[in-house]
């Protein structure tokens, strides 16, 4: 019987060849049944879209029906795929479509669509354009290609935000590596939130720093303190007679003849390359990026420095007014907790001699 003949055989007889062609005519018929079945299951809506996808595969397993219509229903499949969020089954189906029949337009639509949403932006552009070009007046396609040029430029406006972020980062861990400062975990961002230092075109460093007046712990934020700005000038401005005194300041000791400023000098780890290059990134358009460089990756573990004497009141650094803030944050002591921070302390009020003393501590 042909029923069990090897499928590369050839029919010996007339009734050999007849019976083939039956088998192949029934298998036919089966298949486009289950075709036409499988649109009907995707027009009965989303409960029936497994039914329909079986029906679609069935009918592609028969091996009978011609390259375009096997085309068909691969793009058919493709479809129900969108729908259901099967977005990389969705651009293989379509794929398969267009490689049995590359004039098949709903194939370049939907594999369009599947690039799209799998965010292949410059895949998705390349299906419109040669799904156009079977039909140009394709409003779908032409719709479509309209969102991911949109799409694109906006990603490449991101792009390019992220590069000129990535790039500011990198060029600010140079500055610091150059200077040879040190900066280690972050401390008071709930007052300072997310600012860093910056350069300027003259490749000069601006911080933003924080002052902190001991006695209180009631605060100070000083914008742009540029590295090469004494402390004097600045204090000059903050506490000069035309400024109006601290609300808490019932005593007026805070003036700047009786202030002293103060850094504290701790042991601990300065953050490592990458870590710095990710503090630097916060907040930024590069904030999400996730390959470094190589010569980033470099640095991976921070340096860890230990000042032993920096115990009860040897831990306070007094900071002469008159120094730079450049000299003053590479002393070998200061390791910067993100940004600059000193205490402000007066040599008038009666918690200078705790302080002095050792006696105080900044809470936890």
């Amino acid at each position: 019987m042909a029923l069990w003949m090897d499928a590369e055989s050839e029919p010996i007889t007339e009734s050999e060849k007849a019976d083939l062609d039956a088998i192949a005519a029934l298998k036919e018929s089966a298949a486009i049944e289950l075709k036409e079945k499988g649109n009907e299951y995707v027009k009965k809506g989303k409960k029936h879209y497994s039914d329909a996808i079986d029906c679609y595969t069935r009918a592609i397993n028969q091996n009978v029906l011609s390259d375009s219509e096997n085309s068909v229903l691969y793009a058919n499949r493709a479809h129900v795929n969108l729908l259901l969020g099967n977005y990389r089954r969705a651009l293989t189906d379509a794929e398969e479509a267009l490689k049995l029949c590359p004039t098949n337009v709903k194939a370049h639509y939907r594999a369009a669509k599947a690039s799209s949403s799998l965010n292949l932006l410059n895949e998705a552009k390349s299906f419109c354009e040669k799904g156009l070009e079977q039909d140009p007046d394709n409003k779908e396609l032409k719709k479509l290609a309209v969102e991911i040029d949109s799409r694109k430029r906006e990603q490449e406006a991101r792009e390019a935000q992220v590069s000129e972020a990535v790039g500011e980062a990198k060029n600010l861990l140079s500055a610091i590596e150059d200077r040879r400062l040190k900066i280690g975990k972050a401390t008071f961002q709930e007052l300072t939130g997310l600012k860093k230092p910056f350069l300027d075109k003259n490749n000069i460093l601006h911080w933003p720093v924080l002052l902190l007046y001991a006695e209180v712990m009631s605060s100070d934020f000083i914008e742009d303190f540029c590295e090469t700005d004494m402390f004097a000038a600045h204090l000059d401005m903050m506490f000069s007679e035309s400024c109006p005194p601290l609300a808490w300041d019932k005593e007026h000791s805070y003036t700047h003849e009786a202030i002293e400023l103060y850094y504290e000098a701790v042991s601990g780890v300065s953050l490592s390359k990458t870590k710095l290059l990710r503090y630097f990134l916060e907040g930024t358009a590069g904030a999400n990026v996730e390959s470094i460089s190589e010569e980033e990756k470099d640095g991976t573990h921070g340096s860890t420095y230990d000042y032993s004497a920096g115990q009860g009141s040897s831990r306070w650094i007094k900071v002469n007014e008159k120094r730079k803030l450049h000299d003053v944050l590479k002393e070998p002591n200061f390791i910067i907790p993100g940004i600059p921070v000193f205490y402000v302390v007066s040599k008038t009020s009666s918690f200078y001699k705790e302080f002095k003393g050792g006696k105080w501590s900044p809470p936890p």
